[in-house]
């Protein structure tokens, strides 16, 4: 049997081996090409109205958040109001005589007892009336002598009837003089001495509050101004002008709450203490006043404020929020809150009660959650691009 030898070149089998690769390529290529490619997943969306920033995220210096509180519903919206004086602590002090001032006895803002002199006044009309009340006091010892010595001479039957009558009608006359002389100086505060300086005392004690009097001055008892007020600062009143329709909702004794633009964000507890018999004609509304106490003095008499009428016991209460807290969208009010540091949720909430300043939240926030009072818009517009 012949065996048959097949001798093959190796440049033949290298070009078979290089074409049988480009064919399986192409193959290969032409099954990717049809093959349908493999869905990618997409990353999860944050939740709709939700924000999140990081600790050290730009946005979250233009924000500032407060921990909401429950409060008393306002009766009304809150009247314009003014603070006063307390006129039950109160004096406002004049000078009862003409005369010129030499020196001052205190300041504003001292505190002064009662009997404290205020200032010291050259007056030639006291000088007067001490000199009537020295004469007074002279003319009456020497009265009472004479009717002294009548009396005697008539119980010894020595003098007649008429002349001890006389001596005694000239002596009732001239103490009637003395009580007379010696009232004026009362009346004027004043000592009996001759030295015509009159001291203007404080009637009561408390601050000297406000002080319209200079050395050298003139001074008479018919100035249109006081020249000194003295009052305890601790006890305030506010008088404010409630309108007509909510006249019937107010009570003597009913919580207050007052604000002013001093102090904002800051609410000061105070009651009814009188409201007014008959509305101003003019304006149709009557004057209620209300006491407040000031422990720290922060209040000023004569500043403007914002009173709001709280309802009594067992009514409702709301959570006051700034107004910068709230922003609309279509007919409906929303908030941002604070669930967590950095994050920050909208909130549907429902305002029972609107404001100048402050509105008052019925639902949609609870006690104790820390809500946006600055920044909200900002909020609102970083969710909205998110949505987009």
């Amino acid at each position: 049997m012949k065996t048959i030898t097949l001798q093959i070149q190796p440049a033949k089998v290298i070009g078979l081996v290089v074409i049988v690769a480009a064919v399986a390529g192409a193959v290969h290529f032409i099954r990717a090409s049809q093959a349908t490619p493999a869905p990618v997943a997409a990353p999860a969306a944050a939740p709709s109205g939700e924000l999140h920033f990081d600790a050290n995220a730009p946005q979250l210096a233009s924000l500032k958040t407060g921990v909401a509180e429950l409060a008393p519903l306002p009766v009304s919206e809150p009247v314009s109001a003014r603070v006063a004086y307390d006129e039950n602590v109160t004096s406002r002090v004049s000078s009862p005589i003409a005369g010129r001032v030499v020196k001052l006895g205190a300041e504003p803002g001292d505190s002064v007892a009662r009997g404290a002199v205020l200032a010291v006044i050259d007056a030639p009309d006291l000088a007067t009336a001490q000199a009537d009340f020295s004469k007074a006091q002279a003319d009456e010892a020497h009265k009472r002598a004479g009717f002294d010595r009548a009396k005697l001479l008539f119980d010894g039957e020595v003098l007649a009837r008429k002349d001890y009558e006389a001596a005694d009608a000239d002596y009732r006359q001239a103490a009637a003089e003395t009580r007379r002389a010696g009232a004026r100086l009362k009346s004027l505060n004043a000592g009996a001495g001759g030295d015509g300086q009159f001291q203007l005392r404080a009637p009561i004690a408390g601050l000297l509050a406000d002080k319209q009097i200079n050395p050298g001055m003139e001074v008479r008892p018919d100035l249109p101004n006081p020249l000194f007020v003295v009052t305890d600062l601790h006890r305030l009143w506010v008088i404010a002008d409630v309108p007509e329709r909510s006249a019937a909702a107010i009570r003597p004794g009913q919580g207050v709450t007052v604000e002013t633009d001093a102090w904002p964000g800051r609410r000061f507890a105070a009651k009814v203490d009188r409201v007014g018999l008959a509305l101003d004609p003019g304006t149709r509304r009557i004057q209620v006043r209300c006491a407040v106490d000031n422990p720290d003095l922060a209040l000023k008499p004569e500043m403007f404020a914002r009173v709001s009428f709280l309802a009594g016991e067992g009514a409702a209460k709301a959570v006051p929020l700034p107004n910068a807290s709230l922003f609309v969208e279509g007919a409906t009010d929303f908030v941002f809150v604070e669930t967590r540091p950095g994050t920050f949720v909208k909130r549907r909430v429902t305002v029972a009660m609107r404001g100048r300043d402050t509105s008052f939240v019925g639902e949609g926030v609870t006690a104790g959650e820390r809500v946006v009072t600055e920044g909200a818009f900002l909020l609102n517009a970083e969710d909205a691009a998110h949505a987009r």
